[in-house]
């Protein structure tokens, strides 16, 4: 074989290693497939430029890369010029360790084990829905506060001290203090047989006489009418699109602090789906002395568990346990065991954010909306008697 000949098929031999490295890392990194390794390669040609910055070493571009990554993308000219697609498919590989993105929808929330279904004690037929009240009867696998229990499912330990202190986020004379939103706006309920609905989805629907939005416009009325000024933030951020819910609150709720500083409570409100272990479906009631049928609530504190900044997390649980604690005063069925969960639910945005959960896809809409006006009006006296 001659000098020439030679040269080209080490060259030759070069480029094929080159590209076996490519596609295997590219696979390793994200792709599931030989094939999906091999389409990401495809989409890119090396440059000159590309190749300069190899032969020059350059390989130590701000994009999130491990060393161990930039070292094996640095082996090869076609790889490096793959490097925008290598760091995309990089970010998105969600190992056990690495934090959650926030564009995950967090789970949906289950009835903890040891609430112990009992029968209402008045009749609920307004919608068909068969009703139950969820109460706990058992302190195993909770934290308890008094008459509040927190369903811990974090790696956490809380203690009795630090819930009972006072909690960070407070009433002020400047205005607007409250931001209402609805992450997932077309959570709708169920209204009697016959009710002229249009779904939009699996209990979900844009008509906001039938979703939680309602739910939203009757407690803002509640802050309102006790003098606290109040912003309600109408829109589906669920619709068209279920995915990436958080992403666009989020970035809604970022909009609203900054045109407006004063805001220190952030309220979330959705509802839950509740089933029984064959898959029936049914709604969670809470019978109120002289106000009739409510469904019960549950809140939804998040905090750092997923590896997400949060680092102010127990303010948020700290304003849950004192509300909580005033609602049960008064209505001792009415609030279902706190949930603290790993995800952040946005809630690192103040230390005044809470996710609530009113009511189920079976409870009727006046079952939720009584709901939220009795949560607005003890949050209310919570706060007041805080400012005292």
């Amino acid at each position: 074989m001659d000098v020439k000949k030679e040269s080209r098929f080490l060259s030759a031999r070069r480029r094929l290693l080159a590209l076996a490295a490519a596609g295997a890392t590219l696979w390793t990194v994200g792709s599931q497939t030989i094939s999906s390794a091999l389409a990401a390669l495809r989409g890119s040609v090396v440059s000159p430029v590309s190749a300069l910055r190899w032969e020059l070493g350059d390989l130590w571009a701000d994009d999130q890369l491990s060393p161990a990554a930039v070292l094996a993308i640095g082996e090869s000219p076609l790889l490096l010029s793959a490097r925008e697609e290598v760091t995309r498919l990089w970010s998105s590989e969600t190992p056990d360790t690495a934090p959650e993105p926030e564009s995950t929808e967090p789970p949906v929330v289950t009835t903890p084990v040891t609430e112990t279904p009992v029968e209402p004690d008045t009749e609920h037929t307004d919608n068909g829905v068969p009703a139950r009240t969820l109460v706990p009867n058992d302190p195993s696998g909770y934290t308890v506060i008094g008459k509040v229990y927190i369903s811990n499912s974090t790696s956490h330990q809380l203690g009795y001290t630090e819930l009972t202190e006072s909690f960070d986020a407070a009433l002020t004379d400047e205005e607007p203090q409250i931001l209402i939103l609805h992450t997932h706006g077309s959570e709708s309920y169920t209204p009697p047989e016959g009710t002229d609905i249009q779904y939009s989805g699996d209990h979900r629907t844009l008509d906001s006489r039938y979703n939680v939005v309602h739910v939203g416009d009757e407690m803002a009325q509640v802050f309102a009418d006790a003098g606290i000024s109040v912003i309600h933030d109408r829109t589906l951020y669920d619709y068209p699109s279920y995915s990436g819910a958080y992403d666009r609150s989020l970035s809604a709720i970022n909009s609203y602090l900054v045109q407006y500083p004063s805001l220190r409570f952030i309220l979330d409100i959705h509802r839950d789906a509740i089933e029984d272990s064959e898959g029936n479906e049914y709604k969670v009631v809470s019978a109120i002395e002289g106000r009739g049928t409510a469904a019960q609530l549950s809140i939804v504190v998040g905090s750092d568990g997923s590896g997400l900044s949060h680092p102010r997390w127990m303010e948020n649980l700290k304003l849950a346990v004192a509300i909580q604690s005033g609602l049960l005063q008064e209505y001792p069925t009415l609030m279902r065991p706190i949930l603290l969960r790993n995800s952040r639910y946005n809630q690192h945005a103040t230390t005044g954010s809470l996710l609530v959960e009113v009511g189920a896809a079976g409870n009727s809409p006046e079952e939720a909306a009584l709901a939220g006006r009795l949560f607005a009006q003890t949050m209310v006296d919570v706060l007041e008697g805080q400012s005292k």
